[in-house]
């Protein structure tokens, strides 16, 4: 993504305070995705850098991590693996718990999302505290796949989720 490209995306983010509590801005990536050349940026910087990494799949986070998740993976050839909020996918699950910004939640895939040793990109819209990616993590690896990269369209530096991650890389488009 080129620099003009990040400020054009950058201004389409819409950034609310106090939600969804008092003291917190809340990058909105609506107002991003809304606009066709946005969306089109986002797409096709993620497409252009994983185009030729041989994914075997991109999971992606409940629920905006399917925004981008399932159109990376339709682009570069890979399979899509969601990775859901408790009690949303039908079959045998694995399951983690991870502590949010506002509390604690946990996240699951099937057991037999992937084969072992597949190559795994984990995505999703935003990176805060690293929880949700963390977990991701997790069952990437407890269903023995290799984690490749951890992408983000949004970092919240001052909150450090990068640290969480530490020893996996990490690509984020857009640093607040």
């Amino acid at each position: 993504m080129t620099i003009k490209e990040k400020e054009k995306v950058g201004n389409l983010i819409r950034s609310v305070k106090d939600f969804p509590e008092k003291g917190v801005i809340f990058r909105d990536i609506t107002t991003a995705l809304k606009d066709k050349k946005g969306l089109e940026i986002v797409i096709k910087d993620f497409t252009d850098r994983y185009k030729d990494k041989e994914i075997d799949y991109v999971v992606g986070a409940d629920a905006r991590g399917f925004i981008f998740g399932a159109a990376i993976a339709y682009n570069i050839g890979a399979g899509f693996v969601p990775a859901r909020k408790p009690g949303k996918l039908p079959a045998e699950v694995e399951s983690v718990e991870y502590s949010l910004e506002y509390g604690k939640n946990s996240i699951e895939i099937h057991k037999d999302a992937f084969k072992k040793g597949s190559k795994i990109l984990i995505v999703d819209d935003l990176l805060a505290t690293g929880g949700t990616a963390k977990a991701m993590v997790q069952l990437v690896e407890k269903l023995e796949a290799k984690v490749y990269e951890l992408a983000f369209m949004i970092e919240l530096t001052d909150l450090k989720g990068r640290e969480l991650l530490e020893g996996y890389d990490v690509y984020s488009q857009l640093k607040y």
